[in-house]
């Protein structure tokens, strides 16, 4: 059961609309779980493994690894010999990793300095709720009908133009600017993670049939590769950050008790420069190096990767939008108990999310040691985050879920409450990190457990439930994002401890229910194993 409840099925999953999401830039976080990311790629060419693993690990930034908007016909049947070489496969592997690198490198730190750089009117954090909006509609709506039209590569490719404008727009960041590019990125999104994951997996089934390692092994690998590739963007874009805002602190000891969980987003800045916008012409400069590592990533994906076209099983709905997925997803949630007991879990996965990009980097690091230390300190969370995913990925096979979901809310539940209590203080800087790094240790546990606990729960109907993992978590974003400029942090802290102990409550109840479950078909195969 361990090896079940860590992964999810990739290439076997039904056709649909299928996107899942990583909010606030962590796009891939959570496939690092079951990901080798210590092997190289080259170490594909091995002895045939059982299948012990199932990938069943979802994309979850912002977006993990969603199933494929196409069936692939991996049957063994299948002897058409693949259309590219091993050499040609590892390139472009290499070539969509890298490609995402630089994309992200952009979007992710530009989306930590939102509600920094435009929290006038809480347009920065605004813009993030509604791009969150835009990309569960488009999640569900979208993707196969793109991708059958487009294909992969071009999909890709295009998809990328959506970030490019978002970014774009923030030369002159206004309502009137930001409203549709974050619409715009919300609907690219959706297509951008569907597409790269359909090419990956395409691919990891050719280079399996042509080394003779087993499809699972290979997909794991690829998706792993390109993932220890792919969270080096959250150092590369939060080093260019602090290093184009870097100036000397200016703050007194008056400001600083406007900072921490008495900040107030209404309130006037008064004499704490730190929250002064940085001058135009660093932001012109910093945004311009981030649209320029965004025009990098298309050139890479639109002249060095190569077009594919999928070994699918042609389904009738792929040519047309349909809203079928969007009306599974609120039917499995009505009629599934254990679905219901985890809403609240799975809204405060995405509202805690959003408060330590959102909130931690304006009410803390910013007003108290200023913007161009929000890099240095998400690196750590960053960092710690996505080790602690690979390392509790691994040891929940021993432990399973429930110590994990405990030690979650012990580490968030007594981070807020310190954070609730704590001064900032630029004496203290050291602080800063380690508030961060505890609130990725608790975020890398919520990302994973939760994952495989719907891969775990939901078997049955893995699409419609991890529909509402997406659905909910989303609705967690745009709450977070739109109260994120108008309410104290404080009022936001004790919304998150809230929301955190209704949804572990719910979560207890729904273990106690699958292990009543469980003990009742125990004893019901017992007595029809019992002879009469």
């Amino acid at each position: 059961m361990a090896e079940d409840i860590q992964t999810r099925k990739v290439k076997q999953q039904p056709s649909g609309n299928v996107c899942l999401l990583d909010q606030s830039g962590r796009d891939g976080m959570n496939f690092l779980v079951t990901s080798p990311l210590m092997l190289s790629i080259t170490d594909l060419n091995m002895e045939e493994k059982s299948k012990e693993e199932k990938i069943e690990q979802q994309n979850g930034g912002y977006p993990i690894n969603p199933p494929p908007p196409y069936s692939l016909d991996t049957s063994t049947g299948n002897t058409k010999t693949p259309p590219m070489g091993t050499r040609t496969i590892l390139k472009n592997v290499l070539v969509v990793s890298i490609g995402f690198m630089f994309l992200f490198t952009s979007f992710q730190s530009l989306s930590n300095l939102q509600s920094t750089l435009n929290k006038d009117e809480g347009l920065g954090t605004g813009g993030l709720s509604i791009l969150y909006g835009a990309l569960v509609v488009s999640c569900m709506l979208f993707p196969s009908f793109v991708i059958a039209h487009l294909g992969c590569k071009w999909t890709v490719a295009l998809s990328m133009l959506c970030y490019i404008v978002y970014m774009a727009f923030n030369f002159y960041a206004v309502w009137g600017t930001i409203i549709p590019a974050s619409i715009i990125v919300g609907l690219g999104a959706a297509t951008l993670w569907s597409a790269k994951c359909a090419y990956l997996t395409q691919i990891a089934v050719w280079y399996a049939k042509l080394t003779g390692a087993t499809e699972d092994d290979v997909i794991n690998r690829f998706f792993g590769f390109f993932f220890m590739i792919f969270q080096t963007s959250q150092i590369w874009g939060n080093l260019i950050s602090s290093t184009v805002f870097a100036v000397t602190p200016g703050n007194t000891t008056e400001d600083l008790e406007a900072c921490g969980a008495n900040f107030d987003p209404t309130a006037p800045a008064g004499n704490n420069s730190n929250l002064d916008r940085p001058d135009d012409t660093k932001v012109y400069t910093l945004c311009g190096i981030y649209v320029g590592c965004a025009v990098m990533a298309f050139i890479i994906i639109a002249t060095l990767l190569d077009k594919i076209t999928l070994d699918k099983k042609q389904q009738g709905g792929d040519g047309k939008i349909s809203p079928q997925l969007f009306l599974s997803t609120f039917k499995h949630w009505w009629g599934s108990t254990p679905q219901k007991l985890l809403t609240f879990l799975t809204i405060y996965s995405g509202i805690e999310q959003a408060f330590i990009t959102g909130d931690y980097t304006k009410s803390y690091i910013s007003c108290a040691i200023g913007i161009w230390n929000v890099g240095y300190v998400m690196i750590c969370y960053g960092v710690v985050d996505a080790f602690c995913s690979f390392a509790f990925g691994r040891l929940v096979q021993f432990v399973g879920h429930a110590p994990f979901f405990l030690l979650a809310f012990l580490l968030h539940g007594g981070t807020q409450i310190a954070l609730f209590l704590w001064q900032p203080n630029p004496d203290n800087q050291i602080l800063f990190y380690v508030f961060a790094a505890l609130w990725g240790m608790g975020d890398a546990v919520i990302q994973t457990q939760i994952n495989a606990l719907y891969g775990y729960l939901f078997t049955n109907n893995t699409e419609a439930a991890f529909s509402n993992y997406r659905l909910w978590e989303s609705l967690g974003f745009i709450m977070a994002f739109a109260w994120s400029g108008f309410l104290v942090t404080k009022v936001k802290l004790g919304l998150c401890l809230g929301l955190l102990t209704l949804g572990m409550f719910g979560y207890v109840l729904a273990e106690i229910q699958d292990r009543r479950k469980k003990k009742g078909d125990f004893q019901l195969n017992a007595i029809q194993k019992t002879p009469l």
